[in-house]
C-alpha cells in the first residue's frame, strides 16, 4: 500500500479491540462509539467499520473498504455508496441462529395465542382453551439465506413441510420440500400456514407481499417478520388483519422504526410486537466481530474478502 494502514473500528465492545488488533499488528488502528467521533481521521482511512454516513464517505479519500456491523445493508447503500469503487462487506450470517429462534417462538406463541394466557395470568384466571400445534403445518420462508436456511432446520425438526422463496429458485435448501420463484409469490403463501420472512430488503422485496399475497393466504395462516419491515406492504398487512384474511402476525421488524406510539399495529389483539430485538445476543454480535477479523487478517494479506456485498442487488 505505501503508507501506513489506518483502521477506523466504531461501536465494538472494549474486550474485542485487542482481536482486532491482532488482526493488523501493523495498522493504526483507532477505537471509537460512533464514527462522529473520529472525523478529523477519516481523511486518512483505508477501512472503516461501522456506520459510515455519505458525508464521511466522501471525507475518506483513501478509503478502500467499510464494513458494517449489520447484516442487512440497506441503510448502507445510499447513491453515494453505491456509486464509489469503495468495497462494502457485510456481518450477514452473525444473527441467523437467534433469528431463526425468534422467528420459531413468534409462531409458537401466535399457534397457542401465547397473549391469551398472560392476560389471564394477570387477571388469575384459569384459562384453558383449545390451541394448535406446528407439527404437521406448512412453513413458507421468504428468504433463505443464513436465517432462512436455520429456520428450515428448526421447522423440519418440529415436523413441519418447509417450502422456500428466493430469486433463485434453483438453489435448493435439504429441509425444503420445494423451492419457489418470485413469480410465484401467491401459490408459496396460499400452500403456507406460516409466512415467515428473513430476507433483506432489496428495491426486488420491498413491497414483495402486497394485496393479491394477502388475499391468496389462508384465513387460518399467520405472518411472521424478523428481517427487515417494508418487504410486506404495511396497509395490505393491516387490511388482512383487520377484516380476518389471516389469524394473524408476529412483526420485530418494521417499515417504520421505532414503530410509531400511534401505530395500530401495537393494539391489534391478534399480533405480537417486538422491537427489532430478535438477534440482539452477546453471540450475534461476537459472530460479527469473527466475520470482520478475518476479514481483516486476508484484507491485510491481499487476499478477497467475504461477505462483499453486490450493491446493485442489495445484499
Amino acid at each position: 500500500m505505501g503508507e501506513p494502514l489506518l483502521v477506523v473500528v466504531c461501536g465494538v465492545p472494549e474486550q474485542e479491540e485487542e482481536r482486532i488488533r491482532a488482526a493488523a499488528p501493523d495498522a493504526e488502528v483507532v477505537f471509537a462509539a460512533r464514527t462522529a467521533e473520529v472525523a478529523d481521521r477519516l481523511p486518512d482511512a483505508h477501512v472503516v467499520a461501522g456506520n459510515l454516513e455519505a458525508a464521511g464517505l466522501a471525507a475518506a479519500g483513501r478509503l478502500r473498504w467499510v464494513h458494517s456491523w449489520a447484516a442487512g445493508v440497506d441503510g448502507a447503500l445510499y447513491p453515494e455508496m453505491v456509486a464509489s469503487p469503495v468495497v462494502l462487506t457485510s456481518s450477514k450470517g452473525n444473527g441467523a441462529v437467534p433469528l431463526a429462534e425468534h422467528a420459531l417462538m413468534l409462531m409458537l406463541m401466535l399457534d397457542r395465542d401465547a397473549p391469551r394466557w398472560l392476560r389471564a395470568q394477570g387477571s388469575r384466571s384459569w384459562d384453558r382453551h383449545r390451541h394448535g400445534e406446528l407439527a404437521g403445518a406448512t412453513c413458507g420462508i421468504v428468504g433463505m439465506g443464513g436465517a432462512g436456511t436455520a429456520l428450515a432446520r428448526r421447522a423440519a425438526a418440529f415436523d413441519m413441510r418447509v417450502l422456500g422463496l428466493r430469486r433463485r429458485p434453483d438453489q435448493q435448501v435439504p429441509e425444503v420440500d420445494r423451492m419457489y420463484g418470485p413469480g410465484e409469490v401467491t401459490d408459496f403463501v396460499a400452500e403456507s400456514d406460516f409466512v415467515v420472512v428473513t430476507a433483506a430488503l432489496t428495491a426486488q422485496s420491498r413491497g414483495l407481499l402486497g394485496d393479491a399475497a394477502f388475499r391468496a393466504m389462508k384465513p387460518t395462516a399467520f405472518y411472521v417478520c424478523v428481517s427487515r419491515g417494508g418487504i410486506a406492504d404495511d396497509t395490505a398487512l393491516l387490511t388482512a388483519l383487520q377484516d380476518g384474511g389471516i389469524a394473524g402476525a408476529g412483526l420485530d421488524a418494521h417499515a417504520v422504526e421505532p414503530l410509531p406510539p400511534d401505530s395500530p399495529f401495537w393494539s391489534l389483539p391478534n399480533v405480537i410486537v417486538t422491537p427489532h430485538n430478535g438477534a440482539t445476543t452477546a453471540q450475534t454480535q461476537r459472530r460479527g466481530v469473527d466475520i470482520f477479523v478475518d476479514n481483516l487478517t486476508r484484507f491485510v494479506a491481499g487476499e478477497p474478502l467475504r461477505n462483499v456485498v453486490d450493491k446493485h442487488a442489495g445484499y
